[in-house]
């Protein structure tokens, strides 16, 4: 029997650092609606859910094609609560189910082949969980640097006998193009890195986390960009 995989995101209505962007108009779709996009379009999901404390954003997540049968509580869209809460939080609002996929609202320009082939990557063991990344512009050990309480600056991850980038250990940046993982993960754990964890790499122009007005001109661009071939 074929696993039944179902995709969520998580959209709170309180976000501080660019109010009101899960439901803002990106290139004629509400930012979230792109997610709901790139869900359908991977072609592996079979219900696509939103989780949210807004009633306006579960309305427009219906608008765009998405379920949205629950209000998240307040107390579980806090800036300071962990969005792991959200996630064990949903997995007791809808039916039995084998894999978890999250999609970010605040990454839209992936595609559904991303989530595929994240979920492909999970589908594939040898991992408890799928995350996605892409390559790092900046080494911890040559372009970042910590301050002490004299403001004099050390690298932040020193490497002996390595004096070129070239030469150190690869690198990359966490993205939230997706995470995927098992509802039984979720319940058993208390983050991602509790397990074994594998990681698919994306292209950095699909890779944009908008979180703030700059973000979200830049990804506005691209996608602009895109639509032009």
């Amino acid at each position: 029997m074929s696993p039944r995989i179902f995709g969520f995101i998580f959209a709170r209505g309180g976000s501080k650092g660019l109010p009101g962007k899960n439901i803002r108009p990106l290139c004629g779709l509400p930012l979230l609606g792109h997610a709901v996009r790139a869900a359908q379009d991977s072609g592996v999901i079979q219900r696509i859910f939103v989780s949210t404390d807004d009633p306006a954003i579960a309305e427009t997540a219906r608008a765009c094609g998405a379920e949205a049968p629950f209000l998240r509580p307040a107390e579980l869209a806090r800036d300071d609560t962990p969005e792991w809460l959200a996630w064990q939080h949903a997995l007791d609002q809808v039916e039995d189910f084998d894999v978890f996929v999250s999609i970010p609202a605040t990454a839209p320009l992936r595609i559904g082949a991303d989530v595929r082939a994240c979920v492909e990557a999970y589908l594939a063991g040898g991992c408890d969980a799928v995350i996605t990344v892409r390559q790092a512009e900046r080494h911890p050990s040559f372009n970042m640097v910590r301050l002490d309480d004299n403001g004099l600056a050390s690298v932040l991850l020193p490497l002996e006998g390595i004096a070129r980038r070239q030469d150190a250990p690869e690198v990359f940046d966490m993205t939230t193009v997706a995470y995927v993982t098992s509802p039984r993960f979720i319940r058993e754990h208390s983050g991602l890195f509790q397990g074994r964890v594998r990681a698919v790499e994306i292209p950095a122009e699909r890779a944009v986390d908008i979180d703030t007005e700059l973000d979200f001109a830049f990804a506005e661009f691209l996608m602009q960009r895109r639509s032009k071939g």
